[in-house]
């Protein structure tokens, strides 16, 4: 006896699921400027090549969420060389 419900996708759920995981790398790349930018930027690129690849309608903000993921990671490097740690604050 095989228990599985059968898999139904609602038309369009696919492409709004990207659409949404773009508008969350921008928003996860913004903060990542700010705040927890080791965990955020890193986020924010993932999410932004995945809602791409997912062929999302919203490209102009994944782009953006994947330039915001590298620019936390940089802000993060000039942190690191300056203070010589792995953290930083206000």
């Amino acid at each position: 006896m095989h228990l599985t419900a059968p898999a139904t996708t609602r038309p369009g759920t696919r492409t709004r699921d990207a659409d949404g995981m773009a508008v969350a790398s921008f928003i996860l790349g913004l903060l990542g400027l700010l705040v927890f930018n080791l965990f955020l930027g890193p986020t924010a690129i993932v999410l932004a090549a995945a809602s791409l690849w997912r062929g999302t309608e919203r490209r102009g903000r994944a782009y953006l969420g994947m330039g915001l993921g590298v620019a936390d990671l940089l802000v993060l490097l000039a942190f690191v060389q300056v203070d010589n740690t792995v953290s930083w604050g206000f």
